[in-house]
């Protein structure tokens, strides 16, 4: 839900419709979200939660010696990347265009909502209404 690197920062999930700012956490080598006036608290997103961005989004390149990069849109869905590499961050926004971008590699200071989290199955029944007719007992 949060990246590895936030283990010593405090965190809770994101809510639709609530506006969540870039940061640099302080206790961290990471980037990530919290909710606007809550610094210290890191703003958990499950993967394909979709946000709204106030701009279009800037990050840093890779190398971080080329200045900022656009993306030229501003609605992203949350996603997890490098799911065999634990060391490396896995915190990922990924846009229609198709391009992903760490959410490390985010400017500070963005602002985005969340639109909407992702669907969850709550039920026996609800998983077996999702099955494929072949797989029904």
């Amino acid at each position: 839900m949060c990246d590895y690197s936030l283990d010593l920062v405090a965190s809770r999930p994101a809510k639709v419709g609530e506006e969540l700012v870039t940061t640099r956490f302080s206790r961290s080598i990471t980037r990530g979200f919290t909710a606007v006036g809550h610094p210290d608290v890191a703003v958990c997103l499950l993967p394909g939660t979709e946000l709204a961005f106030r701009e279009v989004v800037r990050y840093e390149s890779r190398l971080g010696c080329f200045g900022h990069q656009k993306v030229g849109q501003r609605v992203a869905r949350f996603r997890k990347i490098n799911g065999q590499d634990t060391h490396a961050h896995h915190d990922a926004l990924q846009f229609p265009s198709g391009e992903v971008v760490l959410l490390t590699h985010l400017v500070e200071g963005q602002r985005a909502t969340v639109l909407q989290l992702p669907a969850t199955l709550h039920s026996k029944v609800e998983l077996e209404e999702h099955q494929p007719e072949s797989l029904r007992a």
